[in-house]
């Protein structure tokens, strides 16, 4: 599991932004972006929200704690929007779902062998 500055500079460098950037992006100072990227500082729940929210995660994913931490903003959205699904548009949802899962582990079984 990465540590959490690992986890910043390694999301901030998928954007493409120098520690700069970020800092600009969340009103912070590119100096403490290198100490939380070197784990010589912690972020706040502010600044941690507020990279969160830059790098279009939730903060589950950028602590790599909770429920959703494996999950990006994106999923995460999607399950949501499912949930407020009516139960029909629900299952038949699940049902194309299942069919590529299914799909899936198949062609995972043949390339393993």
């Amino acid at each position: 599991m990465l540590n959490i500055g690992s986890k910043i500079s390694l999301l901030r460098k998928e954007k493409g932004w120098s520690q700069g950037d970020l800092a600009e992006q969340i009103s912070a100072s590119r100096e403490i972006i290198g100490r939380y990227e070197r784990n010589e500082n912690s972020p706040s729940l502010e600044m941690a929200l507020k990279m969160a929210k830059a790098f279009g995660v939730t903060i589950d994913f950028l602590l790599g704690e909770g429920e959703y931490s494996t999950y990006d903003q994106i999923t995460i959205d999607r399950i949501n929007s499912i949930q407020k699904m009516d139960s029909n548009t629900k299952s038949v949802l699940f049902n194309v779902i299942d069919t590529y899962i299914q799909n899936f582990k198949i062609k995972q079984a043949f390339t393993t062998k």
